[in-house]
């Protein structure tokens, strides 16, 4: 199912099959990379409720949109599957289960509105509604967009470059120009 809404303005996926919840509401726990996400499941950092925001793993942020098998299958692993929801710009497998959402477009290296949730930040997910909302202000996100600053893409040289230069939003493929 994709849906769409003020943390995803051009959609994101979630699997819903043997999913029993229709939402999910709680405070964002921002990472920036899949390996800082697993750490904090792994040691218990995590909290029933929370929301785990794991972001510059899209396309271009990977590179590559990583699959995020590992830390789902921690969470599941933690007893944590049924209280927590996880969302990333990167993708998911086939075997992922849970409130697992990915795909998130525009992805955060590209200044869409994942790069800008913050520690704390209520995140609402509505499967009826088919929404994805950083339940703050219109404006304080507009305010946080316009000070954002992506990071140094991971390379400098070489094919990795090639790709993140020319591959296009998740919502459109994640193919090359």
């Amino acid at each position: 199912m994709i849906l769409k809404g003020s943390l995803a303005p051009e959609g994101c996926v979630i699997k819903v099959t043997g999913i029993e919840r229709k939402g999910h509401t709680g405070p964002a726990r921002v990472f920036d990379r899949e390996e800082d996400a697993m750490d904090a499941v792994t040691h218990g950092k995590i909290n029933p409720g929370d929301t785990l925001v794991i972001r510059y793993e899209g396309p271009k942020g990977g590179p590559g949109m990583r699959e995020m098998l590992g830390v789902t299958s921690a969470i599941m692993g933690a007893g944590l599957g049924d209280s927590v929801a996880l969302l990333t710009d990167g993708r998911f497998s086939g075997a992922t289960r849970g409130f697992m959402i990915g795909h998130v477009a525009p992805e955060a290296i590209d200044g869409g509105p994942i790069a800008v949730v913050r520690e704390g930040d209520p995140i609402a997910i509505d499967i009826e509604k088919r929404t994805i909302d950083i339940a703050i202000p219109a404006e304080e996100i507009a305010a946080r967009l316009r000070q954002f600053k992506a990071p140094e893409l991971k390379y400098k040289s070489g094919v990795y470059l090639k790709y993140c230069n020319s591959v296009s939003s998740a919502s459109k493929g994640a193919v090359t120009c």
